[in-house]
C-alpha cells in the first residue's frame, strides 16, 4: 500500500545528514532539531503553536486532558474512524458518543453533531477522514452556539486546505480549538518511527499542552499539573523537518494518482469513486472506493490473486467493536454500517509508476467487465 523505501532513497542525502547531526550532538530529547521542526511546521500551517509529542494517539489524549473534562462527560465522535479517536475518550473516563457520518464524504457533519448534543456534551472530535476536511465552518458554528471546544483529528489530512464562505482558507488542524495529528510512517507527513503533534492558536492552551506532555512540569522537578511522558525524539524531528519541505509535492503526487484512478473508474457501474467535499482539498491519505452490490470482498480477493494489495478502512464501526459496546445503545448507524460493508482502498503513495497504476486499474476493470479493457485512459 506504501513504498517508504523508494521515497527515502529520493531524499537520502538530506535525511542522512540531518540524522547524523542529531547523533553527533547527543541531544536526543527535546533538542534543537525538535524546535526547528516545530517552528517550520508552525510556519507551514500559519499557526501560533505546534506542540510535538510521541504519537497521534497521545496528541488526542493530551488535548482532551487540557480541556479539564470530568468523568462521565460526553464527547461526540464519528463511529466510522480509526479506534484511537474514541479510545482516548474512554481511557480518560469520558463517554464517547458515536455518531453516523455523511455517506458521500465519510465525515461527520454539523447536522449529525447537533442531533447528538445533550446537556452532558463537553467536546466534539471531528475526523478529517482519508484526506479531506469535514465541513469545519458549519461545525464551528454549532460548537460556538453550544459553547463546546472542538478537537480536530487531522492525522489523515495534514496539508489539506479548507475554504470558508468568505474565500479565506485555513489548513486542516488549525480551525478548531486544538488540532491533533500523527506522523506515523505511512501518513502523508510521516517519520521513521512514531510521532505526533498538537496545534493551536490559543496561548494558554499551548502552555497547558506543553506541561501535560512533559510530566506536567513547568521546570525540571516542579510539577504543576498531572501529565504524561510524550515527547517527539530528535531523530524523528530531523526526518520530519526534511520531509516537510516535500509535503506539498507529496500531496500533489497523491492527487495526480487519484485523478488517474478517477478517470479509469468513473464509468464503472460497480464502483463509486471518492466524492470531494467542495470546501476542502483532498490529499488522499487513502483512495477509497465504494464497491456496490455486495462485491467488495470478492473484488479484494480477485486483486490479491494478481498481487495487487488493497485494504478495508474500516471493517467494523466503533460502536460494534467489543471494547465500545457498553457506550452505545439504540438503533444501528445505517451509513456507517453500509460503508464498513462496501469500502475498499487501493494503493496510493508518492512513488507509484504509471505501469503500476495501469496494472492495478486493469485488474479492477477486468473484474467488472470479465475482459481486458481496450483503452484505459484518454491522456
Amino acid at each position: 500500500m506504501v513504498d517508504l523505501k523508494t521515497q527515502y532513497l529520493r531524499i537520502r542525502e538530506e535525511i542522512d545528514r540531518e540524522v547524523i547531526e542529531v547523533i553527533a550532538s547527543a541531544k536526543y530529547i527535546n533538542g534543537p532539531k525538535v524546535r526547528e521542526f516545530q517552528k517550520a511546521l508552525e510556519a507551514y500551517l500559519d499557526v501560533n503553536h505546534v506542540i510535538p509529542c510521541a504519537n497521534g494517539t497521545d496528541a488526542l489524549q493530551i488535548a482532551l486532558m487540557a480541556l479539564d473534562l470530568h468523568g462521565g462527560d460526553e464527547v461526540i465522535v464519528p463511529s466510522f474512524t480509526y479506534v484511537a479517536t474514541a479510545e482516548v475518550i474512554a481511557l480518560l473516563g469520558l463517554k464517547p458518543i458515536m455518531t453516523d457520518v455523511d455517506p458521500d464524504t465519510f465525515n461527520i457533519t454539523s447536522e449529525i453533531i447537533e442531533k447528538a448534543i445533550t446537556p452532558k456534551t463537553k467536546a466534539i472530535v471531528p475526523v478529517h477522514l482519508f484526506g479531506q476536511c469535514a465541513d469545519m465552518e458549519s461545525i464551528m458554528m454549532v460548537a460556538k452556539n453550544y459553547g463546546l471546544p472542538v478537537i480536530e483529528d487531522t492525522a489523515q489530512a495534514l496539508s489539506a486546505d479548507y475554504f470558508f464562505y468568505n474565500g479565506k482558507a485555513k489548513k486542516a488542524g488549525t480551525i478548531g480549538t486544538i488540532g491533533c495529528t500523527s506522523f506515523f510512517p505511512s501518513k502523508n507527513l510521516g517519520c521513521y518511527g512514531d510521532g505526533g503533534a498538537m496545534i493551536t492558536n490559543d496561548d494558554e492552551l499551548a502552555t497547558k499542552l506543553r506541561l501535560i506532555s512533559n510530566h506536567g512540569q513547568s521546570k525540571k522537578y516542579f510539577h504543576s499539573v498531572i501529565g504524561v511522558n510524550s515527547r517527539l525524539d530528535a531523530i524523528q524531528a530531523a526526518v520530519l523537518k526534511v520531509k516537510l519541505r516535500y509535503l506539498d509535492e507529496y500531496s500533489q503526487a497523491r492527487q495526480r494518482i487519484a485523478a488517474f484512478y478517477d478517470e479509469a473508474f468513473q464509468n464503472l457501474d460497480g464502483l463509486k469513486i471518492p466524492v470531494r467535499q467542495p470546501k476542502s482539498t483532498h490529499i488522499f491519505h487513502q483512495y477509497t472506493l465504494l464497491v456496490k452490490n455486495g462485491r467488495r470482498n470478492e473484488l479484494k480477493a480477485y486483486l490479491a490473486e494478481r498481487g495487487i494489495p488493497s485494504n478495508i478502512y474500516y471493517p467494523l464501526p466503533l460502536y460494534k467493536q467489543e471494547a465500545f459496546k457498553k457506550y452505545f445503545s439504540g438503533n444501528e448507524l445505517p451509513f456507517s454500517e453500509r460503508l464498513c460493508q462496501s469500502v475498499l482502498s487501493l494503493p496510493i503513495h508518492t512513488e507509484m509508476s504509471k505501469e503500476t497504476l495501469e496494472y492495478i486499474v486493469e485488474g479492477v476493470i477486468t473484474f467488472f467487465s470479465n475482459s481486458k479493457p481496450q483503452v484505459l485512459f484518454t491522456n
